[in-house]
């Protein structure tokens, strides 16, 4: 996926927010980004909180990083194989919602 079309898949993916429901042909963890990316902290942490691997992993943390709970947040980051982030949860939030569009975009499942 080129720079420009990661963009536009971002920008196609906040633009959904305003909808009534998340797009039908998302997975479990965009489902997640989509709630809290609406404010919906519950309904994106119970969408998450029995995925299994690497990104439900990722998505938990980032979830316990915007509560406040940077423990629970280290543990899962540490199940994702990532660092405590530094920068902004909107920045962290984009590059989650980025990689998962990526990962899923037409020609790119594995």
């Amino acid at each position: 996926m080129s720079p420009d079309s990661k963009s536009s898949a971002l920008r196609a993916f906040r633009e959904s927010l305003a909808g009534a429901a998340p797009p039908g042909d998302l997975g479990p963890g965009l489902i997640a980004l989509w709630h809290a990316g609406r404010g919906d902290w519950v309904r994106a942490h119970e969408t998450i909180q029995h995925e299994d691997g690497i990104d439900a992993a990722w998505i938990h943390a980032w979830l316990h990083r915007q509560e406040g709970d940077l423990d629970n947040a280290g543990y899962w980051y540490r199940r994702a194989g990532r660092p405590l982030p530094t920068g902004s949860l909107t920045d962290e939030w984009d590059a989650i919602v980025s990689a998962l569009l990526m990962r899923d975009a037409p020609g790119t499942r594995r």
